[in-house]
């Protein structure tokens, strides 16, 4: 396991979404760097235990005892399944566009599943689409938002992702529950999702609130003009709303 260990200050891991890369986050880990110490890798594991105990593994590796779990979309599962079994390695936790406890997908995703590597394409293919409105509200020039799509094509060369790995991952999703894990977390949580009419993945409404009731300590904020994606796509006012969470200062992420 790769670990990529940047910046300085109070400790936190980033545990990437439902493609595995930590390069997609490239720009959120800048943007975090600038002001914390950030930790991240790019998945690999068979189920949320063993995703936990890479998170557990990496930061044993960088020699970080208790630290902030950040986990973005799937990796918010992670980083709940993570908190609730290592609870003493998490200082706090953050889940941005993270699906909800008993997620429901789609019927087409349904379907994919049943044949990733003939489906799979399909998928990512259908990405451009299914973004487009998101990246519009999130970028009003145009420029910027073409050098984010061939950003995001150069990765994907360069960090290829694995259609049968993301499958597996979308799985678990929808099989593994965490709702217990939600009763046995103790630390603060803050939840950051995007808008929900711009959010093409998650329901967010249903999301946040299945979180705040049960998790005790909780609570919601949108990063305006964003939906899925805006840890990506505004990586520096994402990034405003972690640090403030990290630092303590609940009134400045609300």
């Amino acid at each position: 396991m790769q670990i990529v260990d940047r910046g300085s200050g109070p400790p936190l891991v980033l545990i990437p979404g439902l493609q595995g890369r930590w390069e997609f986050y490239s720009a959120t880990v800048d943007a975090l760097a600038a002001s914390l110490r950030v930790i991240t890798f790019s998945l690999d594991g068979a189920d949320l235990d063993g995703y936990a105990r890479q998170v557990v593994d990496a930061m044993s590796r960088a020699g970080v005892e208790r630290a902030t779990l950040c986990g973005i979309s799937f990796g918010g599962l992670i980083a709940l399944r993570c908190a609730s079994r290592h609870q003493a390695r998490c200082e706090k936790l953050v889940l941005a566009s993270t699906p909800p406890p008993a997620l429901r997908l789609r019927r087409r995703h349904q379907i994919y599943l049943k044949a990733p590597m003939i489906f799979g394409p399909l998928f990512l293919m259908e990405t451009p689409f299914r973004v487009r409105r998101e990246l519009r509200a999130a970028m009003s020039d145009a420029g910027a938002r073409r050098r984010f799509s061939w950003t995001a094509v150069r990765t994907g060369i360069r960090a290829p992702v694995s259609i049968r790995r993301m499958a597996a991952r979308a799985r678990i999703a929808a099989t593994d529950s965490i709702a217990a894990d939600c009763a046995r977390i103790t630390m603060p949580t803050l939840m950051i999702t995007g808008e929900p009419h711009l959010d093409r993945v998650v329901q967010v409404e249903s999301s946040a609130g299945a979180y705040e009731r049960l998790i005790p300590q909780a609570r919601h904020v949108t990063l305006r003009n964003t939906g899925h994606l805006g840890s990506m796509t505004r990586p520096r006012e994402f990034a405003a709303i972690v640090r403030a969470f990290v630092e303590g200062d609940r009134h400045a992420a609300a």
